[in-house]
């Protein structure tokens, strides 16, 4: 059993680096978050919505731990806030285990983030000067955790494939 985990702020290219490494080296991806959407029957907004951060926190820790238990080798992309709570930096470490830390500036992230808010409900109504605040701060909040992967790969001024690359190195 191999799990490759990506993590990192949202913008960081997560996804998109997941379903391009999946292609290259055949191992399937799962999106953590679509993982408790599915299992909840309902989206992330509408879990927030009607349970609450708590509620959603621990689903998240379950379909983590869930995704950890079963026997397929798997690239896991985690959501942004994944590793900062219910101790799932611990789950990081272990047997069978990768974790990448997709490490981007808070200058990458607001130019990524700024261009699409739309589809990111918590920043969509933010400005300029608010996003770059507010990626400013959780990144210093949430470093420590994303620090506990095993390995980090910068993803600034760099293409997809680049970053691919590194992984794959790092996988070798």
């Amino acid at each position: 059993m191999k799990k490759i985990i990506l993590l990192g702020y949202m913008g960081s290219g997560k996804s998109t680096i997941a379903e391009k490494l999946s292609g290259l080296i055949q191992i399937p991806f799962v999106d953590l978050d679509k993982s408790i959407e599915a299992k909840a029957g309902m989206s992330i907004n509408q879990i927030f919505e009607t349970f609450g951060e708590v509620y959603f926190r621990k689903l998240e820790h379950d379909v983590f731990v869930e995704l950890l238990a079963t026997s397929e080798n798997q690239i896991i992309g985690l959501g942004g806030g994944t590793p900062c709570y219910a101790n799932n930096h611990e789950l990081l470490k272990g047997k069978g285990i990768t974790s990448i830390y997709l490490k981007a500036s808070v200058e990458t992230l607001f130019n990524r983030l700024s261009h699409n808010k739309s589809k990111r409900p918590i920043v969509a109504n933010k400005s300029e000067a608010e996003l770059q605040e507010f990626i400013a701060k959780h990144l210093f909040d949430r470093s420590y955790y994303y620090n506990q992967a095993e390995y980090k790969v910068a993803v600034d001024a760099k293409s997809i494939d680049e970053t691919v690359a590194d992984i794959i190195s790092i996988l070798a």
